[in-house]
């Protein structure tokens, strides 16, 4: 007899999230690639409001969440697993970067990032390169983005 071993796939984690359409969004996209959503609280929305479950309909059923109460209760579970902090603040590009199916992608407040102290805790630093002048992407396409590449390059997409 023969057992499969489950496929791992990378994690997505929000840092204090902002807006609850977008979570929502990011919640639909990890059902669908069977990705467990970790969320970093405070967030800036309650995550029972009405505007995250209009959005996330059934998939929140169908979704892995696990929250944190604080950035130090998230350290203290990833001591021994890479956290790659996705940001505008790099200069290394999320393609040129070599994911593993253990890593957990980590994305800042839609209105302030990170703080200083979660750059200096994280793996790597990496971004998305975007036309010059132009601010960011909406995090939920950086997610999608990012997330599919991880998967490709570990052949579960």
């Amino acid at each position: 007899m023969t057992h499969k071993r489950p496929i791992s796939v990378p994690k997505i984690a929000l840092y204090e999230p902002d807006i609850p359409q977008n979570t929502a969004a990011i919640i639909r996209l990890c059902s669908c690639f069977n990705t467990t959503l970790e969320i970093i609280e405070p967030c800036g929305f309650n995550l029972n409001d009405k505007r995250l479950k209009r959005i996330a309909m059934d998939y929140l059923d169908k979704s892995k969440i696990i929250t944190y109460e604080s950035y130090e209760n998230f350290l203290i579970k990833k001591k021994k697993s890479r956290v790659i902090l996705m940001t505008t603040k790099s200069k290394k590009n999320y393609n040129n970067f070599k994911f593993n199916p253990n890593d957990t992608l980590l994305f800042g407040r839609e209105s302030k990032g990170v703080p200083k102290i979660v750059h200096n805790n994280s793996y790597e630093r990496l971004k998305i390169p975007i036309k010059k002048n132009i601010r960011s992407l909406n995090i939920g396409m950086s997610v999608a983005i990012t997330l599919a590449e991880a998967l490709r390059q570990n052949s579960n997409l």
